[in-house]
């Protein structure tokens, strides 16, 4: 089964329009994969469809967004509020 950075790095490549290898924990979605802020909305809404399962639906607040500035925020974001690998 696949991790939930395995699933991230996936959505990112697609909804980013980057190459697989830019994609590590540590890199910024705005400095690095220069995401804009519409970009941004877009690849949100793909994590809570790609994450949420019957029961328990992933959403991520506005004032939750701001602080998700990396790959490895979104990460974290995820298991804190209940994904597992």
């Amino acid at each position: 089964m696949a991790t939930v950075f395995d699933r991230l790095k996936k959505l990112i490549v697609e909804q980013l329009e980057v190459e697989e290898n830019q994609v590590t924990p540590e890199v910024s979605f705005t400095d690095d994969l220069n995401a804009d802020s519409l970009d941004l909305i877009e690849f949100i809404t793909a994590v809570e469809e790609e994450f949420s399962v019957p029961g328990r639906r992933v959403e991520i607040a506005d004032e939750d967004l701001e602080k998700i500035l990396t790959v490895q925020d979104a990460i974290d974001y995820l298991y804190d509020h209940g994904v597992t690998d």
